[in-house]
């Protein structure tokens, strides 16, 4: 049975959407208004490096779980990372809601539900 690596899967894009989230936040105030003042601001905010460090430990479990899954099936989950992240960007970092954003969503659930039809 799959269901431990499409679990650790889920989880690991649930930890990719984390990093986004959280890295967004450490960048939301402070950010200079050139190149190097942006990118200083990025290597001193904690919530920035705790998303690099999320992104990094979503890397390493990501590892086994190609190890256990076909490709074709692991690498689609990887867009539902983005209705995670449209969802928590609308809720918790107050980020506009479209309709059009919506049915986008819509249609990546949809494109990951009939490749899991064929796994």
């Amino acid at each position: 049975m799959k269901t431990l690596p499409l679990a650790l899967a889920v989880f690991c894009v649930l930890l990719s959407s984390a990093a986004q989230l959280v890295m967004k936040r450490g960048m939301a105030a402070g950010a200079g208004s050139d190149v190097a003042g942006t990118y200083l601001h990025a290597l001193s905010s904690p919530l920035v490096w705790l998303g690099l460090g999320l992104y990094g430990a979503s890397a390493v479990l990501w590892l086994w779980v190609l190890s256990r899954l076909d490709v074709g099936l692991a690498y689609p989950l990887v867009s539902l990372g983005f209705v995670v992240t449209l969802v928590l960007g609308i809720t918790w970092l107050g980020e506009p809601f479209s309709w059009t954003r919506l049915a986008g969503c819509g249609l990546i659930v949809a494109g990951v539900w009939l490749l899991a039809l064929d796994a």
